[in-house]
């Protein structure tokens, strides 16, 4: 492909899309994410390509990845999107008045990125009083869909239609709870491939397929069988039959440093995607009081990006 010069004008969703197609690494599913074709994803890379004069996305039939210059400019361009978004979200929030109460959910932890984000939004909007709720491990969309929640931070990936994928933070390698007396526990870190042959604890229905296979893969990256250990549905469900040299599970980094040591050991895994977390809300009940929020998510720190769009 050859890039031809254009003018430097900035164009935002030519900017999303490039953002969105570097997390997927796949045009089909950074369309899906936009609500666009997957033709319109490569006519809006052409167009940025242009504006910058040089390759951001190599593609080939097999693959696609970011070129080095790609790679930097999504590092610089990611925080700079989110910040443009919260202050976008926070003038309209102001603008309209965030009044009346609001109920967050949360899986496994609360962690400090979503305590900073509750304060900094209560901070802002001291009429609107903030509700801190868990949400079960085994249901992480159920409660934003019944209402029972006005948003909710919930591991991804995320592939809801019906759902909005808002701030994504806190993207960090995964970590393998073990029994203390677990022949991995005096490890420093783990391999993917290493995981053959040692049962994981899964997450039971009525989580999506896609999201129990994310949370328990069935094989290694090199196409290794892994066993499948019990379902749970709570966290604490998984964490005690990993105690208790059950299985192994899979956890984020930071719900592993909040549960520290005790009779369990949390190993760092190298070579399996890492994991993150993003701030949902239902697509036909956004409201002031959402958006203020993500935008407090987003101030927090640590944002990945700021993306008001399914995934």
């Amino acid at each position: 492909m050859r890039v031809t010069h254009r003018s430097a004008g900035l164009e935002i969703r030519e900017l999303e899309a490039f953002l969105v197609l570097a997390e997927e690494l796949h045009f089909g599913r950074a369309g899906e994410r936009l609500y666009v074709s997957q033709s319109r994803v490569s006519q809006l890379l052409r167009a940025l390509e242009g504006r910058i004069g040089a390759r951001l996305v190599e593609r080939t039939s097999r693959r696609v990845r970011l070129t080095p210059l790609g790679e930097s400019f999504a590092a610089e361009l990611g925080p700079a999107y989110a910040a443009l978004r919260a202050t976008v979200d926070a003038a309209r929030a102001a603008a309209r008045g965030v009044r009346g109460s609001l109920r967050v959910g949360f899986q496994g932890t609360a962690g400090d990125h979503l305590v900073r984000a509750v304060s900094l939004f209560q901070e802002r909007h001291p009429h609107c009083a903030t509700e801190i709720v868990e949400v079960p491990l085994s249901d992480p969309f159920g409660p934003v869909r019944r209402d029972e929640v006005d948003t909710a931070v919930v591991l991804l990936p995320v592939r809801e239609p019906d759902l909005v994928l808002g701030p994504v933070f806190s993207r960090q390698p995964q970590t393998l709870a073990v029994a203390a007396g677990h022949p991995l526990a005096a490890r420093a870190s783990v391999t993917a491939e290493e995981l053959a042959g040692r049962a994981l604890i899964g997450v039971r229905e009525p989580a999506p397929g896609y999201w129990r296979r994310a949370a328990a893969p069935d094989r290694t990256p090199g196409g290794l069988p892994i066993p499948t250990g019990p379902a749970v549905a709570t966290l604490q469900e998984g964490l005690t039959l990993a105690a208790a040299g059950r299985g192994a599970m899979l956890l984020c980094r930071p719900t592993a440093e909040y549960h520290g040591r005790g009779p369990l050991a949390f190993v760092p895994v190298e070579g399996l995607p890492d994991s993150a977390l993003g701030l949902v809300w239902h697509r036909g009940r956004e409201t002031a009081r959402v958006r203020a929020f993500a935008a407090a998510v987003s101030r927090a720190g640590g944002a990945c990006g700021a993306a008001a769009r399914p995934r």
